[in-house]
């Protein structure tokens, strides 16, 4: 056949047919894959799906993880990781591109998984979660005691028997998942959750946490490495001590915590003291308290013993002042009867200047002496009444020249109204008006009247008027 011929026999597919017809060729040909490879070009979309890439030094394959898939991975995705990723080969149409679409994580190999638990302890360390100034230390004895740890497990028998054994307490315990998927999750919120409880409440707050594991391989430890159970420990604000593990095994909530126990039974055994012993411990104190308290009195019965021999008798103490004081009493007697003699010639002395010549003479001198202080006295009040009669005149004499009176001798008088004002113009007297005319002799009641005929005359210059 010629080649247009076969041309015209061969079909016609559109663009969608193809790309359906190898999708089910790829996704059958490729049902179930593991394929193994360093994660790249990590994104986290807000829909909840994660895509990135899985490279190696030849290739690279895109890779999608659905939401649902994305919350129940065990291995979260991280840049750099190399990782083992199970799931289906599928294309994607609208680009023209395979993807492998991804149903679980794994890491490939122990290498890797260590290098990414060290790479995120360096990380969570530059934040200071695991520097020692945030450590608290433990209490002594703790009234109760939080345990998050699996409820069916042997970890809380062990925690159980050894705490009965040392000191029993009141234990609270958290029933959490400590492997698989959402174990991480689960240790986080009962650390929160122990934190949130009140103190007084009906379920109290415990005074120390313990987040216990028994030991398994470092997948199965897994959860104790993850970020949210770290920060959960290092934000609690009750002490806590994690025992993960047996004692070679080591996981990130160590670091975060504020006390490390090899084994789960080890940290009962931190978590409080053993009641003998301190029962021991509290009779040993007692003993020796007693056998200081008693030493310690023999030794001041014995420094007061000394000090009373140093001492002298009390006849020797006292002797000196009895013999000052019978020194005194004989002194004190003489003193009182020269006192009574020198009072006795005091009082002699008196009488004889009170005999009665004496007194006489003596109110003849005061007689004459009171005398010429009279005498004086009345010069005195003589020369002051006559000064003070002197004055008085001269007064009178200075108010008579300017008094009126002088100026009514004269003929003038003084005109005063009803209501004993001065009326010193015509225009204040009104017709009808009751007047006093004061004269030099005596006073006259008057009554004015005034003509309306004719004007008054106008008085002559220099000359006053009456009315």
């Amino acid at each position: 056949m010629s080649e247009p011929a076969r041309r015209a026999n061969l079909p016609e597919f559109s663009v969608s047919e193809i790309a359906a017809a190898l999708k089910r060729t790829v996704e059958s040909a490729f049902p179930f894959v593991r394929v193994r490879g360093e994660i790249s070009g990590l994104k986290f979309h807000s829909s909840g799906h994660v895509y990135f890439d899985l490279k190696d030094d030849r290739a690279v394959l895109n890779a999608v993880v659905w939401r649902g898939t994305a919350q129940g991975l065990r291995v979260r995705p991280e840049q750099g990781l190399e990782v083992v990723c199970t799931g289906r080969i599928s294309t994607y149409a609208g680009s023209s591109r395979y993807q492998m679409i991804v149903e679980s994580i794994e890491l490939a190999g122990l290498g890797a998984l260590m290098a990414m638990l060290e790479e995120r302890k360096k990380r969570l360390a530059a934040e200071g979660l695991f520097a020692d100034d945030r450590k608290r230390p433990l209490p002594f004895l703790p009234g109760v005691i939080g345990v998050i740890t699996s409820p069916t497990g042997a970890v809380i028998r062990d925690i159980m028997h050894r705490l009965d054994a040392r000191f029993p307490r009141r234990v609270l315990l958290w029933p959490v998942a400590v492997q698989g998927e959402r174990a991480a999750a689960e240790v986080a919120a009962a650390i929160r959750g122990f934190n949130a409880l009140r103190r007084d409440g009906d379920i109290p707050q415990p005074d120390l946490l313990i987040v216990a594991r028994g030991g398994g391989s470092i997948e199965d430890l897994m959860a104790f490495n993850e970020e949210i159970v770290v920060r959960a420990a290092a934000e609690s604000a009750i002490p806590l001590i994690s025992a993960v593990g047996h004692e070679t095994d080591t996981t990130l909530i160590d670091f975060a915590a504020d006390r490390r126990a090899p084994t789960p039974t080890a940290a009962a055994e931190m978590a409080v003291p053993v009641r003998t012993e301190l029962l021991a411990q509290t009779l040993d104190f007692e003993r020796r308290n007693l056998r200081c308290f008693a030493h310690g009195l023999d030794q001041r019965r014995k420094h007061l013993q000394a000090l009373a021999r140093a001492l002298p008798r009390a006849d020797q103490i006292f002797a000196a002042s009895r013999q000052r004081f019978d020194h005194a009493a004989d002194r004190l007697g003489h003193g009182l009867r020269r006192n009574l003699q020198e009072h006795l010639r005091t009082l002699v002395e008196v009488a004889t200047l009170l005999r009665p010549r004496c007194v006489t003479s003596r109110i003849e001198v005061g007689s004459e002496r009171a005398g010429a202080a009279s005498h004086r006295l009345g010069r005195c009040y003589s020369a002051r009444l006559r000064n003070w009669r002197d004055r008085l005149e001269s007064a009178a004499r200075l108010l008579e020249s300017v008094s009126h009176r002088s100026v009514l001798e004269r003929g003038f008088a003084l005109v005063r109204g009803a209501d004993g004002s001065l009326r010193r113009r015509a225009a204040q007297i009104g017709a009808g008006e009751a007047l006093s005319l004061i004269f030099a002799d005596s006073t006259v009641d008057a009554k004015a009247e005034i003509a309306t005929s004719r004007a008054p005359k106008k008085p002559k210059a220099g000359q006053g008027t009456l009315f």
